[in-house]
């Protein structure tokens, strides 16, 4: 009877060991509810930065992206949404990972407005560490179409209109596969603290 209940113990420690080696495991290899599914891939696309200089996807290809649609005469998210990314900037900065690792890319739908000119003034606001952040813009049905086939983001209006427009942030791995959408107005979960670490899960190095 004590011999049955000494294995007993014996078994059942065991178990809680083995338990404790697996969740270690798997905390460490990133899975579980750590681990961010691979939603889509991103399109190739060829954009104008404000330097003039066209960019294309293989250009930041390599590095864990943020990629945000916007555009420079919104009157209330894309500001609140910019600055947001700007103290997510700061935070990478830091840990000098921002530009090495990883990188953000905004990009415009309003080509009529949004001059090289416009846009950089509107990125400044924001002191935009240029290093690591592009801005671009491009054909406007162009722009559209790579919004709503990879990234999910739905755009409505034209120039001659106020936009209405998903107010979503994209999260692309180094291969250029979409792993998250999340939505900027969820303030309470989508901090600045929140992407830099979603970025970080994604970055080479």
């Amino acid at each position: 009877m004590h011999t049955l209940k000494r294995y007993k113990w014996t078994w059942l420690l065991l178990a809680l060991a083995l338990g404790m080696a697996l969740y270690l495991v798997i905390q460490s290899l990133d899975l579980g509810e750590k681990q961010l599914p691979v939603i889509g891939e991103v399109q190739d696309f060829s954009l104008e930065n404000v330097d003039g200089k066209q960019v294309t996807l293989a250009d930041t290809q390599g590095k864990a992206r943020l990629v945000y649609f916007f555009f420079t005469e919104c009157p209330d998210v894309c500001p609140i949404t910019t600055y947001m990314l700007s103290q997510t900037q700061d935070l990478l900065v830091k840990d000098g990972s921002f530009g090495k690792d990883v990188e953000f890319v905004s990009i415009s739908f309003d080509p009529k407005n949004d001059t090289r000119e416009a846009i950089k003034t509107f990125a400044d606001r924001f002191h935009a560490d240029y290093n690591g952040w592009y801005f671009l813009r491009g054909d406007q049905e162009q722009v559209r179409q790579l919004a709503a086939d990879s990234f999910k983001v739905l755009i409505y209006g034209n120039d001659k209109d106020n936009f209405a427009h998903a107010n979503l942030i994209g999260l692309v791995d180094p291969e250029n596969r979409l792993r998250g959408l999340y939505d900027a107005g969820d303030t309470e979960n989508v901090t600045p603290e929140f992407l830099a670490g979603a970025l970080k899960k994604l970055a080479p190095n």
